[in-house]
C-alpha cells in the first residue's frame, strides 16, 4: 500500500480496533487463474504475538479455499470510515484557489498465510463466536441453538474454515493531515455541518484527532 509518512498508522491497538469495528474484510489471493477476492466477516484474536490471528469461513462451493490450500499467501483489506472532501471547505480555496477535491479514509491491510480448516468442532466454535459477537448487543440475540440441530449440521457441511496468522499489518489514516491547519479546521466543520451523518461525524473526529485540533 502506498504510504506517505503523514498517513501511516502503526499502533497495533488502533489497527485492531478498526478491524473489530469493520470486520467485513476483502480476502485477496492469487492462483493459477489470476487474483481472486471475496468479502468475508472475520474474527480477530489478539494472539499469537506479534500481530494476532484472523478466523473466518467461506462456502465449500467457493473455489478460493482450494486456491488458498495450494497458494496460502493472502491479503485482507479492512475499510474503515471514508468521506469525499470538497475543496470548498479549505481556507486555501479562498486564498489562492489552488486546491482540488480528495477522499479521506481509514484502512487496514493484513498479510498472512492461510490454513484451511475442515474440522466440525473448529467450525462450530468459530460460528458460535461470530454469532455472539454480532448478536450480543441485541435485546433478544439470536443463537445458533435457536435453529434445529439437523439444519445447522447440514449448513456446516457447506462451509470451510480459514485461519490466518498475521505476518504483516499496516494502517493508513488519510484524514487531511497534509493540509494547513486552517484547511483541517474547515474540513472538520464542513463534515459536521454539511450533510450530517454518522460517517461524517466519525471522519470529523479523525480529522480533529490526527490533525491536532482536539479541544478547538
Amino acid at each position: 500500500m502506498y504510504q506517505p509518512p503523514l498517513f501511516k498508522e502503526t499502533r497495533l491497538d488502533v489497527l485492531h480496533a478498526l478491524i473489530r469495528a469493520h470486520p467485513l474484510g476483502l480476502l485477496i489471493s492469487n492462483g493459477p487463474d489470476g487474483p481472486e477476492a471475496n468479502p468475508l466477516p472475520f474474527l480477530l484474536d489478539a494472539e499469537p504475538a506479534p500481530y494476532g490471528r484472523l478466523r473466518a469461513h467461506l462456502a465449500r462451493a467457493n473455489p478460493q479455499w482450494r486456491v488458498l490450500a495450494d497458494s496460502p499467501d493472502a491479503l485482507i483489506v479492512f475499510q474503515g470510515v471514508d468521506s469525499y472532501i470538497t475543496p470548498s471547505w479549505y481556507a486555501t480555496k479562498r486564498e489562492t484557489g489552488k486546491v482540488v477535491p480528495t477522499w479521506n479514509y481509514a484502512m487496514v491491510q493484513v498479510r498472512g498465510r492461510v490454513r484451511v480448516v475442515d474440522d466440525g468442532e473448529w467450525l462450530a466454535g468459530q460460528i458460535a463466536e461470530l454469532t455472539a459477537t454480532h448478536e450480543g448487543s441485541r435485546a433478544e440475540p439470536w443463537q445458533v441453538s435457536d435453529a434445529p440441530d439437523a439444519y445447522i449440521a447440514a449448513q456446516m457441511k457447506g462451509i470451510v474454515g480459514l485461519e490466518i496468522e498475521i505476518t504483516e499489518i499496516e494502517g493508513k489514516w488519510k484524514v487531511s493531515q497534509n493540509r494547513p491547519v486552517a484547511d483541517r479546521v474547515g474540513v472538520a466543520e464542513g463534515l459536521e455541518t454539511g450533510k450530517p451523518s454518522a460517517e461524517h461525524a466519525e471522519m470529523a473526529q479523525l480529522v480533529r484527532r490526527y490533525g491536532g485540533l482536539e479541544g478547538e
